[in-house]
């Protein structure tokens, strides 16, 4: 974990409220893992007061992709951000997927809405390793309300990922909720030998974890909370485990889904 200025190398609007952020950062991509992330702080001496987390969206040798959404006060800030200027980050935080319980089995990697902007590290990763020789490809679902709010269908589809789609109205893909799309696929597939990663709202991965302790299958999710510090000082942002209340900023965000309490 370092502080650093860094620079920002390109700001891109990708659609709607969403936006895509390069950082010159080559100390921290060089120790980032999938599903770790970097807290920013946006303006300096004035507001927002508070860093903002986000996750760690891709590596691109050395500079640090972040992928977000404009829905406050912060995010409205950083869409502003123009290239040259500088952000103050520290990074990489939290631990991240545990992939080395990957080898030999299928990748099955599930997003609701902004839940992507993790995973695209997370399968750059699996198919440019040695991981899944055995199974090939991950297994990509998408699922948002409407196809607008689909986000980084082109990216998986280029790393050869498999990829479908679900959308709550039925404007792209399967109707309904990815986990519905996830509960159908299962029995067409090798589940057994199977492992799940997931991001996304608490509900939907709630709903993971009931689908994968039905099928007995490992699943980790990046759980999705306000944090204030980042670094496990503030407590502010706890979820409750079998092992008792731990910090998201810390021990998470990536969680084993039949250690959280939920």
């Amino acid at each position: 974990m370092v502080q650093k200025k860094v620079k920002i190398l390109y700001q891109k609007k990708l659609k709607g409220n969403y936006f895509c952020c390069g950082l010159a950062a080559p100390v921290i991509a060089s120790q980032a893992k999938p599903g770790q992330f970097l807290n920013i702080r946006i303006n300096v001496g004035g507001e927002p007061l508070l860093r903002r987390p986000l996750s760690i969206h891709r590596i691109k040798g050395s500079h640090i992709e972040i992928l977000y959404e404009v829905l406050g006060q912060g995010t409205e800030a950083l869409s502003w951000k123009k290239p040259g200027g500088y952000l103050d980050v520290i990074g990489p935080l939290g631990n991240g997927f545990k992939l080395d319980r990957q080898i030999g089995k299928q990748a099955i990697i599930v997003s609701g809405g902004m839940g992507v902007a993790p995973l695209t590290f997370l399968a750059e990763k699996l198919v440019h390793s040695s991981l899944l020789k055995t199974h090939g490809k991950p297994l990509v679902l998408l699922g948002a309300k409407t196809k607008k709010q689909i986000l980084c269908e082109k990216e998986f589809r280029d790393l050869t990922c498999q990829v479908k789609v679900a959308t709550d109205d039925g404007s792209k893909g399967f109707k309904g909720k990815v986990t519905d799309l996830l509960r159908g696929l299962l029995p067409t597939i090798d589940y057994r030998l199977s492992t799940i990663y997931a991001c996304g709202p608490k509900p939907m991965l709630k709903s993971i974890a009931e689908v994968a302790i039905k099928y007995s299958m490992p699943a980790q999710v990046s759980l999705e909370e306000h944090m204030a510090c980042g670094i496990g000082a503030c407590l502010g942002c706890v979820t409750k485990t079998k092992s008792g209340y731990q910090r998201i900023c810390v021990e998470g965000p990536v969680f084993e889904v039949n250690q959280v309490l939920w």
